[in-house]
């Protein structure tokens, strides 16, 4: 586990008309504060890494297909810096959030057949003129993670 890095189940309450789960609240101290909630569909087997925020924290929630979430740390004063984790996320896992400090650099691979959703909120809003988003290239050797999919 990254430090910082918290993953919090979520309940699925069921039902005969469904099913209900709260994603979140104001009073789950998740965030520091809240800046935007964005959405995002990607289309499968592609790979959106990786990036990091000098200023900001995510709060991701996989809406709907399925991912690899690959998380890296970059933090120099991280217990854990250099550290990757995987987390498997989606209509195949336990419903999560995951958030993710600023100074891990994160990314995802969509797999299966259908896209995949994902809602995230962020304790900044974006701003086009000054940007908190810094790239890294899915294959970078300092990273070095390996995306294949393996064993299936």
């Amino acid at each position: 586990m990254i430090d910082g890095v918290q993953l919090r189940p979520i309940k699925t309450l069921a039902h005969d008309r469904g099913n209900f789960r709260e994603i979140l609240r104001n009073d789950d101290k998740l965030l520091k504060k809240f800046g935007q909630a964005s959405m995002t569909v990607t289309y499968p087997n592609v790979i959106k890494a990786f990036h990091w925020h000098k200023r900001q924290d995510d709060l991701w929630y996989a809406v709907s297909g399925n991912a690899k979430v690959v998380l890296h740390d970059l933090r120099e004063d991280s217990t854990t810096k250099g550290e990757t984790m995987e987390i498997a996320v989606g209509d195949n896992a336990e419903p999560v959030l995951i958030v993710i400090p600023k100074g891990v650099a994160h990314g995802y691979r969509v797999l299966g057949e259908k896209p995949f959703t994902l809602i995230y909120f962020t304790t900044e809003s974006y701003d086009p003129k000054d940007p908190d988003e810094e790239r890294i290239a899915f294959d970078d050797p300092g990273i070095g993670f390996d995306w294949e999919i393996k064993n299936q």
